[in-house]
């Protein structure tokens, strides 16, 4: 019986497995679900989880960060490396120098957790291909954040 059982077993998952596979090529011919991408795009969900930006105060234009670090230490690849100082007149330290590597970057979403200001979110962005890694290896966010709010 075991013989006839494994023949049995194998002709029936060979079934199911044709049926799902006609059933997505007549699926095709009934209403297209490829998109022509570059000219037409999907509606990106509410929860995608792009690459890291820093965000900003509405009312002042400047960067929530203050400097604390706990991103860096919660940071599992080490790709994250800030800076800051404190000024004259300010209650807290400014951010002078958010560095983070993209490239060791494992989107994990752990720093933005971490984040005491909600100053680390994700973006919605999600097409950043290019022909050399140095573009994205290193980002100074607190300049790219500069370049956002300007425009």
């Amino acid at each position: 019986m075991g013989y006839f059982g494994e023949i049995y077993s194998g002709a029936k998952s060979l079934v199911i497995g044709m049926r799902i596979t006609l059933d997505q090529f007549f699926k095709n011919f009934r209403g297209n679900s490829n998109v022509p991408y570059p000219h037409a795009t999907l509606p990106i969900p509410e929860k995608y989880r792009g690459h890291i930006i820093f965000t900003h105060d509405p009312e002042t234009g400047k960067s929530r960060c203050i400097a604390c670090k706990s991103c860096e230490r919660a940071c599992p690849s080490g790709c994250i490396l800030v800076e800051g100082e404190k000024k004259e007149g300010e209650t807290k330290k400014s951010v002078t120098l958010f560095e983070l590597n993209f490239t060791r970057c494992s989107l994990c979403g752990a720093c933005v957790e971490v984040c005491p200001t909600d100053a680390l979110d994700f973006s919605k962005r999600y097409n950043l291909a290019g022909t050399s890694k140095a573009v994205y290896a290193k980002i100074d966010l607190v300049e790219d954040l500069k370049k956002r709010t300007q425009k």
